[in-house]
């Protein structure tokens, strides 16, 4: 996992192609950072090493044949690269960073890489499938070779393998579109003078983006956004609705490129910058999140009804048969997620991962998948977040959970970290999460940001338990070190696990209820991910989704919807009804008829943020508060 950015200056760049309302509109402030400012939030995400590289793009060349750039590298104590001010005027400039958490390869590896072509390269992924990388080697290096070997074709209507001085090959797109797991990507490839940038099609890794505007032409892309840039960013000094153009937004999910040409007219490097069409059939598919069937006769929903309704699950059913396809896909994802876990600087490490743990449903399953995954001698973290101790809904039910893991995994030795927080305490705190969240600015956001941010640091307490019956047990300070943080983001979203999903069917049917699941599916890029990868990767720590893999996407797709879920049943029986079989078949009985309960409702922030900024939670709701964008300076005072 990386942080990464990159800096364009000098270039005329056109966004024509993408419909972008604020293509060249006045911004409400022109915002000013270094790359300094920029390289302190990078580092966060990537605590292992630091790179930066400059780029520079002369406007005349001696050669049409010969390398018509200049690259400077500087390490992660330089400054060099701040006054970009003293860039001669015949240069076009692009600056990229790279702050890298490693966890696969046996060799260290800085970011940016170049390769003997001149290829630069900043990747912040996990390459799961579609790209073979030995058990060895390390993701990016292995995608840096796969990227060096395709066409430089300019042609943006490139869809079959080009030959190129011989040799059959492929494109950049072609080359992306196969990988499957998270990514977000900055690439320049020489021998076409084309940038290419993007991240993958379910949005799991942030990327920023600032389009150049008239009072600031530079064109940006990062990880997350710089702490100065957010002070100084007006979005967050409207109380409610939109505070119009914002100097970040989330980079909508794709593959762009931006070929860098000098026009005669004026003599100027020129660009347009287009986005691309996938070229994995199947990605597509998945996409567009179209279901086998939708509407059920009336026999099957009758035969749907009867076996939700009856107290056992009957393994030789139809809809057993199903659930037992989820259950080996989600298992074949949590493999993925830690086989490939070769760690090149934490082998020592007795606790490698950790999961975000509230004790409901879909925490359950990642936790009893992940001991049945995960080597017997590692020990397991369980990070629970509460704002009132032990009394917070989601501390209850993870003690509650946590006794019935130790009885289907007994010899698993497991650890419940108690994450407390007091809301008026977090000054500090919450000013860095507002900067996280960046471009989101409502207090749903902040409080769900400032959840994810503690549990990812994992400092809290233990309870170790007396080997004396009559002794108590006792508290003891402890921080999980665990790089990966397994979440499980995206159940509720393909399960139908939200009120809203209910309240759709409820007026709209099966059909309705399929069109907001397909519209939370193709929005949560949006409104989850980018703010909660940004969040977690604070603490140099990696969040991994199982429930986001493709295939288990495919395999939920492949499912009828009303053996998904059935909303005629009360809540924590009908919502999400495949993954309570799932569980029943975990032996997880106790969780698997648990209803869904919000992080920022478990842990009760959402109740504390309610009465620090409203008064109450009447007035909260009232307010809409969720949705009610944050006024900083009236929030610190």
């Amino acid at each position: 996992m990386c942080g990464i950015a990159l800096i364009v200056s000098g270039i005329r760049i056109g966004l024509s192609s993408l419909n972008l309302d604020s293509i060249f509109s006045s911004s409400k402030s022109h915002l000013v950072f270094s790359v300094d400012d920029l390289k302190a939030a990078l580092r966060r995400r990537g605590p292992d090493s630091l790179g930066t590289m400059k780029l520079l793009l002369p406007l005349h060349s001696n050669s049409s044949n010969s390398t018509n750039y200049r690259v400077s590298s500087f390490n992660e104590e330089s400054h060099a690269l701040d006054n970009s001010s003293d860039m001669p005027e015949s240069f076009a400039e692009l600056i990229f960073l790279g702050a890298t958490l490693q966890l696969r390869g046996v060799s260290p590896v800085c970011q940016p890489l170049m390769d003997s072509s001149g290829n630069v390269l900043v990747y912040n992924g996990e390459i799961f499938g579609g790209i073979e990388v030995g058990i060895d080697k390390n993701d990016t290096e292995s995608l840096m070779q796969s990227l060096g070997n395709c066409c430089s074709c300019r042609s943006q209507e490139h869809r079959t393998t080009c030959d190129f001085n011989g040799q059959a090959k492929g494109s950049i797109v072609d080359v992306l579109s196969v990988i499957k797991g998270p990514w977000a990507i900055i690439y320049w490839q020489e021998s076409s003078k084309t940038l290419w940038f993007g991240r993958d099609a379910f949005g799991r890794r942030s990327l920023l983006v600032h389009w150049p505007t008239l009072e600031d032409p530079r064109f940006l892309l990062s990880s997350v956004s710089p702490t100065s840039s957010r002070l100084q960013d007006s979005g967050f000094e409207v109380e409610n609705g939109s505070s119009g153009i914002k100097f970040w937004e989330e980079l909508s999910c794709g593959i762009y490129s931006m070929s860098v040409d000098v026009k005669k007219s004026d003599g100027r490097f020129h660009s347009e910058i287009k986005k691309h069409e996938w070229t994995n059939a199947m990605l597509k598919e998945l996409i567009e999140w179209e279901r086998v069937s939708i509407e059920p006769k009336p026999a099957e929903l009758k035969f749907s009804h009867s076996r939700t309704s009856s107290a056992e699950l009957d393994i030789n059913s139809s809809s057993s048969v199903l659930a037992q396809n989820v259950l080996t896909a989600l298992r074949e994802s949590m493999l993925r997620r830690i086989s490939l876990y070769n760690i090149y600087q934490a082998q020592k490490e007795t606790v490698p991962l950790a999961v975000l743990f509230s004790g409901g449903l879909d925490s359950m399953i990642i936790a009893a998948l992940l001991d049945q995954c995960l080597d017997p001698n590692y020990e397991i973290d369980l990070l629970n977040v509460s704002f009132d101790g032990e009394s917070a809904p989601d501390r209850i039910s993870a003690k509650t959970g946590l006794k019935e893991l130790r009885r289907v995994a007994p010899l698993r030795r497991w650890r419940l970290v108690h994450i407390d927080a007091d809301l008026s305490k977090l000054t500090w705190e919450t000013n860095r999460v507002l900067s996280l969240i960046n471009p989101a600015n409502t207090y749903m956001d902040l409080n769900i940001g400032t959840a994810l941010w503690l549990a990812a640091r994992g400092e809290g307490w233990i309870c170790e338990e007396s080997n004396n019956e009559t002794d108590e047990d006792t508290r003891v300070n402890y921080t999980s070190r665990a790089k990966i943080l397994l979440v499980g983001s995206g159940a509720d979203e393909q399960c139908a696990g939200y009120g809203r999903h209910k309240t759709k069917y409820r007026h709209d049917s099966w059909l309705g209820l399929h069109k907001e699941m397909k519209l939370d599916m193709q929005r949560i890029w949006k409104r989850n991910l980018g703010r909660d990868d940004r969040c977690i990767a604070d603490s140099g720590k990696e969040a991994r989704f199982p429930f986001l893999d493709e295939d288990i996407i495919k395999t939920l797709l492949d499912i009828p919807l009303w053996e998904v879920a059935d909303l005629d049943q009360p809540s924590g029986k009908g919502d999400k009804k495949i993954l309570r079989e799932v569980a029943h078949m975990l032996g997880l009985h106790n969780a698997a008829i648990l209803p869904k309960r919000a992080i920022q409702f478990g842990s009760r922030i959402a109740r504390e943020s309610n009465r620090k900024n409203f008064g109450s939670n009447r007035a909260a709701n009232q307010a809409s508060a969720g949705s009610v964008a944050i006024n900083a300076q009236s929030y610190f005072r």
